[in-house]
Formats: structure tokens, sequence, C-alpha cells
């Protein structure tokens, strides 16, 4: 699964990397998001999308801000999303919470890499050690995900917030260079398969499914981190930092590269 990642590139970065044409942020009531060196289930997070066209409005790809964990139209309560953050990619289709936004509400969650955790034996006791992953180029990683809009019916029609944007991260098997940390990783669309992927009239599943695959392989590194991670509270770039070694050098990376930012 990914339950915590790094969100650290603003707005303006993601708007030209993203080829993005509608700015949703900007004109949101909200504050634009703070770099987060450590994001968890239920907190704001970009997404690139593309909704369909309407009488006043042609179809583009637009940048918004999405509170992370899925909740569905048909959910009672808003409170599932905490427990809807991670799709996995062999039954998106089909499971009742995901398969509506599979079809027609797919989207980008831009992210700088992501945190696993690894069991591993130390002095006889067993505890489990947060890595960073991340790209060895230092771009971002383009996880595929699904959106949904759900509606509070304490609110007015006219009020701001009737409506809830939420999202979830689509997740595969994990490749080599990543596996030995974690068997599961979050599926990454690559730029070629960006517009296939956001186009909602694309509702084809073969189609769908070939802008997933092949899933990120190769290209990926990582080093253990400070386990400040595990607390949600803890943020900041010293966060993706390689983990200070017994006799103080820095851990090298998997890959010899190190963290962006």
């Amino acid at each position: 699964m990914c339950g915590r990642f790094v969100s650290a590139r603003k707005r303006l970065e993601l708007l030209e990397e993203f080829g993005v044409e509608r700015d949703r942020v900007a004109a949101s009531p909200d504050p634009e998001p703070f770099p987060d060196y450590n994001v968890a289930p239920t907190k704001k997070i970009f997404a690139v999308l593309e909704r369909p066209a309407r009488e006043d409005e042609p179809q583009a790809r637009e940048l918004r801000v999405l509170r992370w964990g899925l909740v569905p139209s048909w959910a009672k309560e808003a409170s599932i999303g905490s427990r809807m953050i991670n799709a996995r990619a062999e039954t998106v289709a089909v499971k009742p919470a995901f398969r509506r936004a599979f079809t027609k509400r797919r989207c980008i969650l831009p992210a700088d890499g992501y945190y696993e955790w690894q069991a591993i034996s130390d002095g006889g006791k067993k505890r489990k050690q947060p890595y960073f992953i991340y790209r060895t180029d230092g771009e971002a990683l383009a996880f595929a995900g699904l959106y949904e809009l759900w509606r509070d019916d304490s609110l007015p029609d006219d009020h701001e917030r009737a409506w809830l944007w939420t999202a979830a991260i689509i997740t595969t098997q994990a490749t080599d260079d990543v596996g030995q940390i974690h068997d599961r990783m979050p599926m990454v669309i690559k730029p070629e398969h960006w517009a296939d992927w956001l186009d909602p009239a694309n509702t084809e599943p073969g189609q769908i499914h070939a802008a997933m695959l092949p899933a990120m392989a190769g290209g990926l590194t990582s080093h253990p981190v400070s386990m400040a991670v595990n607390t949600v509270r803890n943020n900041g770039p010293e966060l993706i930092k390689p983990l200070e070694s017994a006799d103080g050098s820095g851990e090298a990376s998997a890959g010899g590269e190190r963290p962006p930012g």
C-alpha cells in the first residue's frame, strides 16, 4: 500500500510540469497547500484531472486540491474516506467503491516520492525501518489516482463546501528495484499516457488498462530515513535525508543518488 508520500512541489511548478490549462487552485477560497514531506490520509493534496466539457466551459487539464481518502458518492458519511486511500490495480475496475470513478473520474496525483516500511531485525528485536523511494532523475512521480465528489447534505446547494472532492491512489505489484522493501507500490502513469488516462471520454476498459501498464520499472531508488516520519506531525525536508550510519556518515541510497529537494 501507499500510506505516506511527499508533495513538495509548488503550484506553479506543477502547472508547468503537467501541462495544466486551468488553475483551480488559484481560484479556490482555500490557501495553496504548503510543501508537505509527510502527507498522510485525509490531508489536502494536489491533483491533475480533466472534467467533461460543458456549455460554458470546454474540457481542459486542470489542477485542483483534493482530500486524500476517497468518499464514494453513495457513502452516508465522509469519514469512510480515511479507509479508502488506496485502490488495488487488480480489482479497481470491479470494486463498488472505485469502479465508477475508474470509468470516468481518473486523475494524476503528483508526488516527489513516497515512504514504505521494511521489517528488519535490530539486535534480535524486530522493527519496521522507513525508506524514502523516489526517481533517480529527481522528476515528479505521476501517481495513478481516482477522484470522487460527495454531496454534504447538511449544507445548502450554494455553499462553497457543499461538495467534497476526494481521491485515492492506485497501487500495483512492486517492481524489482523497490520490491525488496514492500511488495506493493503506487501505480505510475508515464507522460505519454497522461492524455488517455485523464480523458473522461475514454471509458474503454482495455484502453484505460493500457495507460496503466507497464508499471514504472527502473528509474527508482531508495534509502532509509529517520523514524521521525512515523509521527504525522513531523514535517520538513529533513525527513527525506538519508539515515545517518553508526559512523556518522550519510547512508548511501540504493541507486547512488541524493534525494530531491
